[in-house]
């Protein structure tokens, strides 16, 4: 089988590419040299996760739809749902600013425990960064010292969602992009995700996300609920105060009307003996209600399963220092390659540009 001499036969490349070893040896000790030395003082990051199972509100004719479609592969939870927050959009949910400004104010404490604080000040105060990036880092704070918001969070401050000055959104956002929650559309099984410098503190945050988020979803859940329940239980005093006000307006009569036979007082006793029974029963039913919403309170209350508890991470998750040596190695040596072959690509090129054009023109 004829070569072109335009071509590049595998061996001519290969034996071109032996001749520069020596070229290629240094190439790859001096890329090794700089990788390691910008990847070697990056902070490592550490992810610990947790799996949680929630219960979902189904009304009792989807729920045979729903399994026979998730049987196929489908998710009907959206129309069998009773609720309006499904665990689809529990992800939007933990990424809003309501949500990530209430985890600032969490305890946390390092591995080594040389840290101790909230969640604000570890963001802010004691993130690790790469000695490359101390200088601008510096001279970024210096200049922001400058124009600082006279209304940014001190100790004991709090947060306005709504109104977050520009360290505040810097902080939100950095905790948004190291909180990782994600939904299985089929078995809506919740899987978090959170990364930290510090082992501890991830798992810690991890735990915290977790915690508020059940708390979140308990309180949607159950709000009607305990409205229903605060109702009842404000009518049922109200009864009870109507109650024991009767019940002393009847005692006191009987008390000064002793033997005494007219019609009129005996016609007067029959009515307080009336309103005292209304007023008992008027009390007895809402007591009933009171235990009824009750009941449906600790119904409405859901349950999440932990199918997978956070754990203190033991390795750090990133930056992945060997995958990146080696990426940096395989790029050098792509470019060192592409570089020594110049000549030859460049012929190669030409030659089928002009055996392109050769074609055209026998078609036309």
């Amino acid at each position: 089988m004829s070569t072109n001499n335009n071509t590049i036969p595998g061996k001519n490349i290969f034996i071109k590419l032996w001749s520069k070893k020596y070229l290629f040896l240094k190439v790859w000790i001096l890329t090794f040299i700089i990788s390691a030395a910008y990847i070697l003082p990056e902070p490592r990051k550490y992810t610990a996760s947790t799996l949680l199972a929630p219960e979902v509100g189904n009304t009792d004719n989807a729920g045979g739809l729903s399994s026979i479609a998730s049987a196929f592969g489908f998710n009907l939870g959206g129309a069998s749902s009773v609720d309006a927050i499904y665990p689809t959009l529990y992800p939007e949910l933990i990424s809003s600013n309501d949500f990530i400004v209430d985890l600032l104010g969490v305890h946390i404490q390092t591995l080594d425990g040389e840290i101790s604080t909230d969640l604000y000040t570890y963001l802010h105060k004691h993130q690790k960064a790469s000695i490359y990036k101390k200088p601008f880092l510096w001279a970024k704070r210096k200049i922001k010292a400058i124009f600082a918001d006279k209304n940014q969070r001190g100790n004991g401050g709090k947060i306005d969602p709504s109104r977050l000055t520009e360290q505040q959104f810097y902080i939100v956002e950095r905790l948004k992009s190291n909180i990782i929650c994600t939904v299985d559309p089929l078995t809506n099984v919740i899987s978090l995700k959170v990364n930290a410098q510090d082992p501890l503190v991830a798992a810690n945050l991890t735990d915290s996300v977790c915690e508020r988020l059940k708390t979140f979803i308990t309180s949607y859940r159950t709000s009607k609920a305990r409205v229903d329940v605060e109702y009842y239980e404000k009518l049922a005093q109200e009864a009870q105060i109507n109650y024991k006000k009767a019940q002393d307006e009847y005692s006191a009569f009987c008390d000064t009307h002793k033997n005494i036979t007219q019609q009129a007082t005996l016609s007067k006793r029959d009515d307080l003996e009336r309103e005292v029974s209304m007023a008992l029963s008027i009390y007895q039913t809402m007591i009933t209600q009171v235990e009824k919403h009750k009941t449906k309170l600790q119904e409405d209350t859901p349950v999440f399963t932990t199918l997978q508890s956070a754990s203190v991470p033991i390795k750090p998750s990133a930056p992945k220092r060997v995958l990146f040596c080696l990426g940096m190695l395989m790029l050098a040596t792509i470019i060192t390659s592409a570089r020594i072959l110049k000549d030859e690509l460049y012929s190669t090129i030409v030659f089928f540009s002009a055996k392109s054009k050769g074609t055209d023109s026998k078609e036309d």
